[in-house]
């Protein structure tokens, strides 16, 4: 697709980790950058690298509509990941049902392609190593199979409307700004970390960096409409080993003693129970667990031959930034 300097992108889930992270990108490439935001003081940072902030919501559309005005490509980052009792019908709302909005509202605005944001969680566990796109989906967890439903509506509204579509299944994603693996960082730099299980499952992670550039790729590269790229780091690793390898790099000596996972579950369970009549998140949730008990390996050689996607920030790397600016944050 033809884009170039002073074009106009907008990206819904600015104001979030990743959203964030592709709008200063492209705004650093002289785009025109417009994120969509309910809460605009939450993206408050991004006027000062010249990224327009436009308040709507994804639910509404008029506010689409407005935020798709003059837009020749959408970027939908948006998304809900709480699975609490009392948010479920939330994070299908947000990340199924308002897809087809989105995607109407910006063709009737004349946009000419969606990118639109899914997850590797739709494959669920693997069975076979490294796991390509066309990999069995079977999702775990309400988020998973609510990006499943969204793909699905995205690629029927898609060819209804007759605009360009390209989905995206990011593996998970770290980087300086993250809050996701900040708990596993602090832990393991505190020496309070005990690894649940025998560490033996393979993880793979994305730098957000990484991320952004595989994201720009697939808004520019012509060959991309219609198609569905798994983007992820350039290295999958044992859970064992990036636990030792976070150790390595915060100086400190990883605890020798294993947690079972079946104790593990227990602890958070009854984690569960007890923070949720208080309304709390508990510090302990299973299906945090899935980190060291699932199977992840993939395979970029898609994104490698169609979009020219090279992950850059290796794995060693990646850590060491994380760790320097959770550092910076005081949250080590």
């Amino acid at each position: 697709m033809e884009t170039g300097t002073g074009s106009t992108i907008l990206v819904t889930g600015g104001s979030g980790f990743a959203g964030s992270q592709l709008a200063r990108s492209l705004a650093a490439r002289r785009y025109h950058v417009r994120v969509l935001a309910r809460v605009p003081e939450k993206a408050k940072d991004l006027r000062s690298a010249g990224i327009e902030v436009c308040q709507g919501d994804l639910h509404d559309r008029a506010s689409l509509e407005r935020a798709c005005g003059g837009v020749r490509l959408v970027y939908n980052l948006a998304g809900c990941t709480r699975e609490r009792e009392g948010d479920i019908g939330e994070v299908r709302a947000v990340n199924a049902e308002a897809v087809g909005l989105l995607i109407e509202s910006a063709a009737s605005a004349g946009v000419r392609r969606v990118v639109q944001c899914s997850t590797t969680r739709v494959h669920g566990s693997l069975e076979t190593l490294p796991a390509g796109e066309e990999a069995p989906l079977r999702p775990r967890d309400v988020f998973g199979a609510a990006k499943l439903e969204g793909e699905r509506i995205a690629r029927e509204t898609a060819a209804r409307a007759g605009i360009e579509l390209v989905v995206v299944r990011p593996s998970l994603v770290y980087g300086p700004g993250d809050r996701g693996l900040a708990k596993l960082f602090r832990a393991i730099a505190r020496r309070r970390f005990i690894l649940p299980g025998k560490g033996q499952p393979f993880v793979h992670l994305t730098y957000v960096d990484d991320l952004a550039e595989g994201l720009r790729l697939c808004g520019e590269t012509s060959r991309a409409a219609g198609r569905t790229y798994i983007l992820a780091g350039g290295e999958a690793t044992r859970v064992g080993d990036l636990v030792r390898l976070i150790s390595r790099e915060a100086g400190v000596k990883p605890w020798p003693v294993r947690l079972p996972v079946w104790f593990a579950y227990a602890v958070g369970a009854m984690c569960e129970g007890l923070c949720a009549p208080l309304g709390i998140r508990p510090p302990l949730e299973r299906r945090s667990l899935d980190l060291f008990t699932i199977n992840e390996a993939f395979d970029i050689s898609r994104a490698r031959a169609e979009l020219g996607y090279a992950p850059r920030v290796d794995l060693r790397e990646g850590v060491r930034r994380c760790l320097e600016w959770y550092r910076g944050q005081n949250w080590l």
